[in-house]
């Protein structure tokens, strides 16, 4: 059973053919999401990237059972309606229906979050397993969370926002509004304000003399500089990883997931960001650890965890 699965981005749109028995992506297409510009136009360009693909894995639209869809924002999963994407600069456009026309297939939507969290589930990091929160570290912090092998979406479709959950009353502004929120200091963003501060507090460190070559922090830096020894670097590393470790000890707390997958360029550190990680997260879980503990890992798909997800998401609906 063939199924197209469509990773809707803020700058690519990413569609590929995805075997439900394997889960294995047969073919891909790929168009710059050109944004802004009209969502018909868009969706328009969601059916050619679809038409590229099933050209690529050598089949036909006849062979195809449904559609999926991972788009940033609120998305109501019943009416197929992308009821507010900041990303997209959409509100209340009904895109299942445009899709649904013009491919004369049925349509599943979800958040794109919540859809690549299904994804590693089905085919990645958290393989097999009852229940998973997928965390993924980059320009914000964004978050999918499967129970059951179901994804939760919440009474107003709208849950799993666990970047904005505050882990430091009245810290730093968050894009959200709000004080202190975990995405503040846990996304990549964050990690770059702690390293471009701790750059300007330590001029004559190594931390300072890598941003400078660089032309500015990224979110490798400060990993960089621990690994050469700079103590300026590691105190960075070791203040990011101390906030990161506060919000997944609180995710473990509220959901006791099997699985925290983390995802991004941040998760690209490997062991160097994970195995301290688990040291205090462990160490701050209710209850301590236990015999049965939530495995934390680092997610395994890539872009391929949204295609794949939302495949799947459009079987589970079939």
């Amino acid at each position: 059973m063939y199924y197209i699965g469509v990773d809707l981005g803020g700058t690519n749109i990413k569609v590929g053919i995805v075997n439900a028995e394997s889960c294995a992506i047969l073919g891909e297409g790929s168009l710059p999401t050109a944004l802004p510009r009209p969502a018909d136009e868009v969706c328009a360009d969601i059916v050619r990237a679809a038409g590229d693909a099933l050209h690529a894995a050598g089949l036909d639209l006849s062979q195809v059972r449904g559609i999926g869809v991972g788009c940033p924002g609120t998305i109501n999963p019943e009416t197929g309606v992308v009821e507010y994407s900041n990303n997209l600069g959409w509100r209340d456009y009904p895109m299942r229906r445009y899709l649904s026309e013009a491919l004369g297939l049925p349509v599943a939507m979800g958040n794109d979050a919540n859809v690549a969290a299904l994804g590693e589930v089905y085919a990645g990091s958290a393989r097999g397993a009852s229940s998973a929160v997928i965390v993924t570290l980059g320009t914000g912090v964004g978050c999918g969370v499967v129970l059951a092998g179901e994804i939760l979406t919440g009474y107003n479709y709208a849950a799993s926002e666990l970047g904005h959950m505050v882990i430091r009353y009245g810290g730093r502004l968050c894009t959200c509004g709000r004080h202190g929120c975990l995405e503040a200091y846990a996304s990549a963003t964050g990690l770059i304000n702690l390293t471009n501060e701790a750059a300007a507090a330590h001029p004559d460190s190594r931390l300072a003399a890598l941003a400078a070559a660089n032309g500015g922090a990224d979110g490798r830096t400060a990993f960089l500089a621990a690994k050469e020894g700079d103590a300026a670097g590691q105190a960075v590393v070791d203040e990011y990883i101390g906030y990161l470790a506060c919000g997944v000890t609180n995710i473990i707390n509220i959901f006791e997931p099997e699985v925290i997958s983390l995802g991004g360029g941040i998760a690209k550190e490997g062991e160097t960001l994970l195995a301290p990680l688990r040291e205090r997260a462990y160490a701050e879980i209710f209850g301590g650890r236990g015999e049965k503990y939530t495995r934390i890992t680092a997610c395994t798909l890539g872009y391929k965890a949204g295609i794949i997800g939302a495949a799947m998401l459009a079987h589970k609906d079939a």
